[in-house]
């Protein structure tokens, strides 16, 4: 006899100890009050009561989990509440943001379809429509945002979509998105707006027109480096119809990465309150400095839209850019820094500074880069929970390194 089979009745079930191991390791415990946190389901499977029921769960005709990468308790929750800060209807979690917006994007175009696009936007962002998608016969015109008649005159009969950012990466454009929504709606578009620089926070984008909107919640709505996650969220019907592309396309958001998100957002407002404070104070700073050619900040009274930004965003938020003369003064500023890690992201904690043509832009050439409006000397800083005053005295070290270059501003 082996050693993990006893006699037993054949009408009891089986008592093998390697059956036993699985059945008591896979128990679930009764418990009777509501927990605090949602809890991380970390199961691929989901049982179900018969076949019927596993068939109707995974047809749509009942509710209920089966497998994971179509759907999972702790995804569900990250979703649900990330559209009710939206305001949105209903919301969809995915494993980061770009995989949020190939999944809407994918969704919404066809081979034929035109989009319009600010042209200042995320690297990956253009690289997706201009490269990856046009492959597949979409085409893109991308256009000064600011500027409503270049919308109408980028719109043909085969445009389905415009994209916009509420504050664009990496130059911080603040589009009027109350005006151009209104004008896309009278046009038939779609309206998609990344979210990320300003946070559900900070601007909704929905109430101003839009349809639907996307957030990489690796950044702010994490807000600890420790995550990879992005959502959408908008109108039932919209949301159903990128849900259905990504039961075959994957990309849906790990358990433990929505638990994070989720953690994220409890402590979102105290946050973005500390990051926008800090951030005001640093571009005033830079802006009374002489080495910088210009800053971009959404508060300051100098940003080209700081009407706009008044009436959408609630504060300026975490994100600034500064534009020096030339390359070299702006690596060496970077380099002479002390606090900001050395890293391409951005909406943590700690605070970041990135070169953009060379990190985040760096699929664009030099052509393309000036098109999207990013100069060669342009950094883009992420500014962190750190107090104000040490991220000052550093900010301070790299404007008299970028003076000692040599170049002028």
């Amino acid at each position: 006899m082996a050693a993990d089979q006893t006699d037993r009745d054949p009408s009891q079930p089986a008592s093998g100890f390697a059956t036993r191991a699985i059945r008591a390791a896979s128990r679930l415990p009764r418990v009777t009050q509501a927990a605090s946190a949602v809890p991380i389901y970390q199961s691929v499977t989901f049982s179900a009561e018969d076949s019927a029921e596993l068939g109707a769960i995974l047809n749509g005709r009942e509710p209920g989990y089966a497998y994971s990468r179509l759907g999972h308790p702790t995804g569900a929750a990250m979703a649900a509440a990330i559209a009710e800060l939206e305001g949105a209807e209903a919301g969809l979690a995915f494993d980061s943001g770009m995989g949020a917006i190939h999944g809407t994007l994918t969704a919404l175009l066809s081979a034929g379809d035109h989009v319009v696009a600010t042209r200042a936007v995320y690297g990956s962002t253009r690289t997706l429509l201009d490269r990856v998608l046009a492959r597949f016969g979409v085409a893109t015109t991308f256009i000064d945002a600011t500027a409503v008649a270049a919308f109408e005159a980028a719109v043909t009969p085969r445009t389905r979509v415009l994209y916009l950012e509420t504050i664009s990466n990496p130059t911080l454009v603040v589009a009027d998105l109350a005006e151009l929504a209104s004008r896309a709606r009278a046009h038939g578009l779609t309206v998609v707006v990344d979210n990320t620089f300003a946070s559900p926070y900070l601007c909704r984008p929905l109430e101003l027109g839009a349809d639907l909107v996307i957030e990489s919640c690796t950044k702010w709505l994490g807000g600890h480096s420790d995550v990879l996650a992005g959502a959408v969220s908008g109108s039932r019907q919209l949301v159903d119809r990128i849900a259905a592309g990504q039961v075959d396309m994957g990309g849906t958001v790990a358990p433990f990465s929505a638990f994070l998100v989720l953690r994220g957002l409890t402590t979102l407002a105290v946050r973005m309150d500390r990051h926008s404070a800090s951030a005001l104070a640093l571009a005033s700073f830079l802006s009374a400095s002489a080495e910088p050619r210009a800053v971009y900040y959404p508060a300051l009274p100098s940003h080209p839209q700081a009407a706009v930004s008044r009436r959408q965003l609630r504060a300026g938020g975490g994100m600034l850019a500064v534009e020096f003369g030339a390359r070299e003064a702006a690596t060496a500023f970077i380099d002479a820094l002390r606090l900001p890690q050395r890293t391409a992201s951005l909406g943590s904690v700690f605070t970041m500074a990135v070169h953009p043509p060379s990190t985040t832009h760096r699929q664009l050439d030099a052509a393309e880069l000036r098109e999207a409006g990013i100069a060669e000397g342009l950094v883009r800083i992420s500014v962190g929970l750190e107090d104000a005053a040490d991220l000052q005295a550093d900010l301070a070290n790299g404007l008299a390194a970028a003076a000692r270059v040599g170049v002028p501003a």
